[in-house]
């Protein structure tokens, strides 16, 4: 028996699982793929949003030391840029890093952390009660494994066998078809990542730090099935007609296409069965969005399993779906503009497009709601009737007096209590930070969960809510 199965060791999985471990609950990552890192990912970078969930777990600076770039200025379309650089973070920008690292980074805490993952294990039964799950999988050499545990997380990615077991349609459909990506070594590299849109296509590249660089493009005149062949040449024509050369690119280890779909499961929720990141939804990789929805997806959703697990009333859980399904559904809209836009085909729109976009990105309200928007910065979860009007937003990073910073009070999946004190029996799962004349209550992922007076009734009675029971 275990508190949590996670399926898929993704960055989704493998965040959600780390989580739950640093918390002190019992969990089992199961991973169909074999052992080894791939380098053929398809995401290619990290938000400034996601950048603070890592600082908050302690990992932002092992990532930035793999990470290839940071570009603080982020192609639209035609001449149009938004200019991450004005951010209210301490990470400005879209940091350049292959998926393979971010995995890396977060295999090596849950290796540290005493967790296992489970290769070659496909999960292929799912049954649940009123006591906990019941998980089937094939594990390797074909032998029958039985697992039983609490609660069950569906990480499993776009064919998420999981959400075909409890039964969850996954409405949508295609986007984009053709897309092709190769990963390639250039004998005249450009001086940092490059994007750019016109009428013919898109094509976006940007280093690996190994020596190879990664290709995304988009041909209008190639809109051949996934499974179609796919030479170097026809990936380098596509360049060729995006951003004008091909800088040289040769020796290529990597080269496949794949389409884009908009899809998005209507509950994120089944009983004991919860769902993240490309389980529970997908769209364009414009905007690179992905990755990050399904990482801030773990985040949100670890801290409410470790105080369910605690004590606190499993309604808890609802409000993973609450809050996420809106984040996923305002996601999957904006890409998915941002893709059509993009991929606009007549003379007139691509005119309109181009001469629009400046403008409307040279205003500061309309820059600062997209970089908000796309950086993750922006997003808000709403409160009830009557709580303060900052509960459900994020609580950016702040030091103390004491030289301490917000963020490295909520890592190991902690809570932060500011402008409190201490309350015996929650000690073991928050920081009672002074600094306010009024108390603020910070989820683990660095939400605002109540605000008020700093009377002891009523933060007791949050601490109740959101913790769970107190230690004996």
């Amino acid at each position: 028996m275990t508190s949590t199965i996670v399926v898929g060791a993704g960055p989704t999985g493998l965040l959600l699982a780390g989580d739950l471990a640093e918390a002190g609950l019992d969990v089992t990552v199961l991973e169909k793929r074999s052992a080894g890192l791939s380098n053929l990912s398809r995401a290619f970078g990290v938000h400034a949003r996601t950048m603070e969930v890592l600082d908050m777990r302690g990992l932002a600076e092992e990532l930035l030391s793999r990470a290839s770039y940071k570009m603080d200025k982020v192609a639209a379309f035609g001449n149009a840029e938004l200019d991450l650089s004005g951010l209210p973070t301490a990470f400005p920008y879209l940091l350049i890093c292959s998926q393979t690292y971010v995995e890396q980074v977060l295999r090596d805490r849950l290796g540290k952390l005493g967790v296992a993952i489970r290769h070659d294990t496909e999960v292929t039964g799912l049954e649940q009660d009123a006591r906990g799950v019941v998980v089937t999988a094939a594990g390797p050499g074909g032998e029958v494994v039985r697992l039983r545990a609490d609660y069950l997380a569906g990480c499993d990615g776009v064919h998420s066998t999981v959400r075909d077991l409890v039964g969850l349609p996954f409405p949508g459909g295609p986007v984009m078809r053709g897309i092709m990506l190769a990963d390639v070594e250039l004998a005249d590299p450009p001086e940092k990542p490059t994007v750019h849109t016109n009428r013919h296509g898109f094509a976006f590249i940007a280093p690996f730090g190994d020596g190879y660089w990664r290709l995304t493009a988009w041909s209008r005149a190639d809109q051949a099935a996934d499974d179609a062949p796919l030479s170097l040449e026809q990936i380098a024509a596509a360049a060729r007609q995006a951003l004008g050369t091909d800088y040289g690119m040769h020796s290529p280890r990597w080269i496949s296409r794949f389409h884009s779909d908009e899809r998005q499961v209507p509950e994120y929720r089944v009983g004991r069965v919860l769902l993240a990141g490309d389980a529970a939804h997908c769209h364009t990789p414009a905007g690179g969005q992905g990755m990050n929805t399904g990482m801030q997806d773990a985040a949100n959703l670890s801290w409410r399993l470790a105080s369910v697990a605690r004590g606190a009333d499993p309604g808890l859980l609802d409000g993973y779906h609450a809050e996420r399904h809106p984040v996923g559904a305002a996601v999957l809209k904006s890409s998915g503009r941002m893709a059509r836009i993009a991929s606009a085909r007549s003379r007139l729109a691509v005119a309109v497009r181009n001469a629009i976009g400046p403008l409307l990105l040279g205003s500061a309200a309309v820059t600062r709601t997209a970089t908000m928007q796309i950086s993750g910065l922006g997003i808000e979860y709403g409160r009830s009737p009557g709580e303060d009007r900052i509960v459900g937003t994020r609580m950016p990073d702040r030091r103390f007096d004491d030289g301490t910073r917000l963020f490295e009070h909520l890592r190991n999946g902690r809570f932060a209590l500011i402008g409190a004190v201490a309350i015996p029996g929650w000690g073991d799962r928050v920081d009672f930070v002074p600094g306010d004349e009024r108390a603020v209550f910070v989820r683990p992922d660095g939400y605002v969960a109540w605000a008020g007076a700093s009377g002891h009734r009523e933060i007791e009675r949050a601490l109740h809510t959101w913790c769970g029971e107190p230690a004996s």
